[in-house]
């Protein structure tokens, strides 16, 4: 079997990323989520908080040279990064690693920096806002359920900000996906399960 690609976007707190690292332990393969940004960091000698402050924002336009700081060889700051660049060296990582085998990509656009690729999964994974707000609430025990709704929905936008800007696609649409899958219907461990059967049908067969 050549290398695969898997590929998850997911709302805040659907349970996608922890799927997905359920599936690469079941799999054997490794994840990559927020580590790109590290990469990403550490490839182009930039600081890391350059990438976080971008980090699932959209580009706009009106900030497209924006003056961020890097040490260069020579020591000296000085350089114009555009979102556009940023998003390059991230696209960069992605297509290094995938050199390397099969992997999953969490977020990122993946799936659209990966479009060539003969073997993806594209999947999206949603859950039940009920789910949601008590997933993101054990993970933030001072937010109460009001709170917990609002920064899921913001959390939301960013991610589809971002998405849609840089990707054709539009975030969390069916057709942009091989599979949507609400995560609250068979749970996180039947979530996973169910991806592995659809990927050694689709893919690995």
């Amino acid at each position: 079997m050549d290398k695969y690609f898997i590929n998850i976007g997911r709302q805040l707190g659907s349970g996608g990323k922890l799927i997905g690292q359920m599936l690469a332990k079941e799999l054997n393969i490794p994840i990559y989520d927020r580590t790109l940004i590290d990469m990403a960091a550490q490839e182009s000698g930039l600081c890391k908080e350059v990438f976080e402050r971008k980090d699932e924002e959209k580009g706009i336009i009106s900030r497209l040279f924006d003056i961020i700081p890097f040490m260069g060889d020579n020591n000296m700051y000085g350089s114009c990064l555009s979102d556009e660049a940023l998003f390059k060296i991230q696209s960069d990582v992605i297509r290094h690693l995938s050199e390397k085998g099969s992997c999953i990509f969490v977020g990122r656009c993946a799936d659209y920096i990966l479009r060539d690729e003969p073997h993806t999964l594209n999947i999206f994974i949603t859950a039940n806002d009920e789910d949601r707000i008590t997933r993101i609430r054990e993970r933030h025990p001072h937010f109460t359920e009001e709170q917990a709704r609002t920064f899921m929905q913001k959390a939301d936008q960013k991610r589809a900000s971002y998405y849609n800007y840089y990707s054709p696609g539009t975030w969390g649409e069916a057709k942009t996906y091989d599979l949507c899958i609400n995560s609250s219907l068979l749970g996180l461990e039947g979530t996973m399960q169910f991806i592995k059967m659809y990927l050694e049908r689709m893919i690995m067969k």
